[in-house]
């Protein structure tokens, strides 16, 4: 047996399906407490969003009133263009709002719900290999991570995204235990079904799943290739069934896919949203730096100002954590399942951590959430593991460092803010640092001594990102970029107008677009997603978002609009036109916003310059 798992921890960690007694009295009540705390930190107030990122909750609108568009993830319900990206998430929400009324709440809860179920999904996948205590001290960490608590909270994919994929872990632990192909290959389902939801970016754990099981599966190797292959398989038909649908419906037939520059699903998830996230080259992006990119990359990226806050408070942890459990278990059976176990989080963790670290094209701070389950079961498997063998010298004094680092890297990221919750930074540095130092000699101490240095540890290594968890669901947010965080104004002024920007439409604006509405396929249309998305939340009636997110896709072209005008679908359009950055993508948004400023007369309405087209 290996130094973090004697035979009798084995045994009272293993499946009941295995016959082993049942949990102790204490594990059913915490768990509930639990995901109960959890569910009042992500749904408490959860209405001051609003429509948190309206672009989403504008789908989501369309897709409530038209089944095309929640096929599709259309922005409008008239199926002008789709947001960019695959539409899972959007299926999710538009139920909601077709069962509950289109609103902040029918919108966010279910996000709120998934982070629950993930936090649920984590327990369960970590207490197999690692016993309750590990899946408890997993899920906390989960619930307690503030990029967590953003996503959660907002109506971005990754909510369902980080589900799915824990999920698809969950499933390659329970693989492993029996060899069992029909898990692995609900897996690759729960995967493929990710890559609906943010594309790509699901894939990234593929490498640690299928290493986990290539290693450790009891079974023969041609058998275990087998599995794989036909784990493979089931990725592939859950994720491509939606590519091919809409790679054979008729063009004509269907909203133009945004974020393409050919009007195809295929271009967009291996190239907007695939392999130019990774070189840069990302055809009709803008923003990033005036030079290109979107930041510098590097080892050190997930601890500079813009990531740091949602993630890093116990990356380092993580890090003591994979390469203390590793090195272990060295000596362990090949199919040892609790090294199995780190495999599938380390894996996961470490090809994320380098792929965000190292990424040219577009990243955003709340990305980060796609590392938080990874980091959260590293932590519980190995702290649990560790403070068992903690008679031990060296886990006990691995755990004890793993200890001071998380202490002084909380240290270092609440000074950055030292005008928020001031004490807070020195009171966990020393307090983290005398746990350290308490837990080395934890073993030589009495039962009373041990449970209240446990519990102290516990309390200390988790203030720093549970403060800064809290902070972030109380602040609203709203617009494309929100980032984890105390209010420092970033959140409801997220608005405003602009390509990233959305601000709703005053009220005479609001019924000036409704006026007449039905009599025209779009009320209005205006340059921009975002910019379409406020005006037709304000109005409830279709805008057509001319060049889609970025104005850069040629949809709808300048003959295109013509064509719509003259045949009178169109009724105002809204705005002078975006300046779009950057040096790729269609210009067919500016010339049409040029068009239409050379042949309409303008008028201003609360602000906003109107044409109306039917003149």
């Amino acid at each position: 047996m290996t130094l973090l798992a004697s035979r009798d921890e084995a045994d009272r960690t293993a499946p009941p399906a295995r016959g082993t007694p049942a949990d102790p009295r204490w594990v059913r009540p915490s768990l509930a407490a639990l995901l109960l705390a959890t569910a009042v930190l992500y749904l408490w107030n959860l209405g001051e969003s609003g429509w948190a990122n309206a672009f989403y909750s504008a789908a989501a609108q369309a897709g409530s009133l038209s089944w095309k568009a929640l096929f599709f993830g259309s922005s409008d319900a008239a199926n002008a263009i789709t947001v960019d990206k695959t539409p899972a998430a959007l299926w999710v929400m538009s139920l909601s709002a077709r069962l509950f009324g289109v609103d902040a709440w029918s919108i966010l809860v279910p996000q709120a719900l998934m982070g629950v179920g993930s936090v649920a999904v984590l327990y369960a996948a970590v207490r197999r290999t690692s016993g309750p205590a590990a899946g408890l001290l997993a899920g906390t960490v989960l619930a307690l991570t503030p990029a967590a608590a953003l996503m959660f909270r907002f109506n971005n994919p990754d909510a369902l995204l980080v589900l799915l994929l824990t999920a698809g872990a969950y499933c390659v632990v329970r693989a492993l235990e029996k060899a069992s192909p029909r898990w692995l290959a609900l897996a690759g389902v729960a995967v493929g079904f990710g890559f609906l939801a943010k594309m790509l970016q699901a894939f990234l754990v593929l490498p640690a799943f299928g290493l986990a099981y290539l290693i450790a599966a009891p079974t023969s190797l041609g058998k275990r290739l087998l599995h794989l292959l036909g784990a493979l398989g089931a990725t592939l038909v859950a994720s491509g069934w939606y590519l091919a649908v809409v790679a054979l419906w008729p063009a004509a037939d269907r909203p133009y896919i945004g974020g393409s520059q050919e009007n195809s699903l295929w271009e967009l998830a291996f190239g907007y949203n695939g392999l130019g996230r990774i070189t840069g080259d990302e055809v009709g992006s803008v923003g990033g730096n005036p030079n290109g990119g979107w930041g510098g990359t590097g080892w050190d990226r997930l601890f500079g100002e813009e990531m740091a806050g949602g993630i890093a408070w116990l990356l380092p942890a993580a890090v003591v954590a994979l390469a203390a459990g590793l090195w272990f278990t060295r000596r362990a059976p090949r199919t040892d399942r609790g090294r199995a176990a780190l495999i599938v989080w380390g894996g996961w963790f470490v090809v994320t951590a380098v792929v965000f670290s190292y990424m040219g094209g577009i990243i955003h701070a709340y990305y980060m959430i796609a590392l938080a389950p990874a980091v959260a079961a590293l932590v519980g498997i190995a702290g649990t593991q560790l403070w068992r063998a903690r008679g031990n010298p060296a886990a006990a004094g691995t755990l004890s460092a793993g200890i001071g680092l998380t202490a002084l890297t909380a240290y270092l990221l609440l000074s950055r803010q030292s005008d928020w919750l001031p004490g807070l930074a020195i009171a966990v540095l020393v307090a983290g640092l005398l746990c350290a130092f308490l837990v080395f000699f934890a073993s030589r101490l009495p039962d009373v001594a041990r449970r209240l240095i446990a519990a102290s540890t516990l309390i200390t290594i988790l203030a720093g990102t549970g403060a800064y968890t809290v902070a972030t669901a109380a602040t609203p947010h709203s617009g494309a970029l929100p980032s984890a965080g105390p209010d420092t104004g970033r959140g409801m002024r997220m608005g405003g107008g602009g390509l990233l920007g959305t601000s709703l439409p005053g009220d005479e604006l609001a019924a000036l677009i409704r006026q007449d509405s039905a009599n025209y396929t779009w009320a209005a249309a205006t340059v921009g997603s975002n910019n379409a998305a406020g005006y037709q939340l304000g109005s409830g009636a279709p805008v057509m978002a001319v060049g889609g997110f970025n104005g850069t896709d040629p949809a709808p072209t300048l003959e295109q609009f013509q064509e719509y005008v003259r045949k009178g679908r169109i009724h105002y359009f809204l705005g002078e036109g975006m300046m779009m950055r950057g040096e790729t993508g269609s210009d067919a948004a500016e010339r049409i916003a040029a068009w239409v400023a050379n042949t309409y007369e303008p008028t201003t309405v609360d602000g906003v310059t109107v044409y109306d087209l039917s003149r």
